[in-house]
């Protein structure tokens, strides 16, 4: 049920991706940070595209609800595969044989991941002390890189280092609400009289804003790259860690884990710069402030 559950969350998110950078690229918002949520809020197709995310959120929380942290989340990396399909659809991309490839990649990774490494077990909540320092951890690894962030002056690099922030923030979201699903279990007055909820909340609205900013480069393959493979990094290392979930650890399974989720990573990476360099159709030049044509083009199909 979990892992149906994830493709489920996984598919809607990609779809509210492709519309969220859509919206954000036909019409670049004004600012970097606050007010940007507010901006794209005007916008029917971003709207569309969080209602996506919504349905994809509900069923993340499900399934975290009733499965592991450690199974559903790699299991959203299935998103940037769904991607493929959907520009089909949307923006007419022609999917290359390199595309194919790489999704081919992503889903066997993950598979080998899933069954190899067997995740299991676990805690439904760590002590709040145990949570302080992981915010702390958190706040270290993404604070660097967000201020590194205002220092690039190029996009892709603006891109990826907002986009390992955003990675690292969504792992930490999917902790959160597993720990929030759980709760319903002692009543729904209990899930909003707790703190993760509110943390979730706050955690979530940054993380989104955060990956707006890293769409709106216009280059999509570090962008979805770097998220797509920061987030389940970030959530394997906090269900081992701080939900105390186990992986089989024979030294031959451990390698083959590794292996299995570095290749749906490499395949992740792959795919992303193969739909950045997909060929952009006939049309006229990007207006003022704008980007540049062929970047627009390829972050909407994502």
């Amino acid at each position: 049920m979990d892992i149906i559950l994830a493709v489920a969350a996984a598919l809607f998110f990609a779809l509210g991706t492709v519309l969220q950078q859509k919206a954000g690229l036909d019409h670049p918002a004004q600012g970097s940070s606050a007010g940007l949520l507010v901006q794209m809020a005007r916008r029917p197709v971003w709207l569309l595209g969080i209602s996506c995310d919504g349905l994809g959120f509900i069923c993340q929380f499900i399934a975290l609800s009733v499965g592991s942290l450690a199974v559903v989340q790699p299991l959203l990396v299935l998103s940037v595969v769904f991607a493929l399909p959907l520009g089909v659809v949307f923006t007419g991309q022609r999917v290359q044989r390199l595309d194919v490839c790489a999704a081919i990649v992503v889903t066997v990774g993950l598979i080998a991941f899933l069954t190899i490494a067997n995740p299991h077990g676990g805690r439904q909540n760590a002590p709040l002390g145990d949570w302080l320092i992981t915010g702390a951890v958190v706040l270290l690894i993404t604070a660097p890189l967000l201020l590194a962030s205002r220092r690039v002056h190029t996009a892709a690099g603006k891109a990826a280092l907002l986009g390992s922030a955003t990675g690292v923030l969504f792992g930490l979201s999917a902790a959160l609400t597993d720990v929030t699903g759980h709760r319903f279990d002692d009543g729904i007055l209990t899930v909003f009289t707790s703190w993760p909820l509110y943390a979730l909340i706050v955690v979530g609205y940054i993380s989104m804003t955060l990956s707006q900013l890293s769409l709106n480069t216009g280059t999509l393959a570090p962008a979805i790259a770097t998220q797509m493979s920061w987030d389940p990094i970030a959530s394997l290392v906090l269900a081992i860690v701080l939900l105390h979930e186990s992986l089989d650890s024979s030294p031959l399974r451990i390698v083959a884990t590794v292996i299995a989720l570095a290749a749906a990573l490499g395949g992740v990476a792959v795919l992303a710069r193969a739909q950045e360099a997909a060929e952009p159709p006939a049309g006229g030049p990007s207006g003022p402030g704008e980007p540049p044509a062929d970047a627009m083009t390829a972050a909407i199909r994502a």
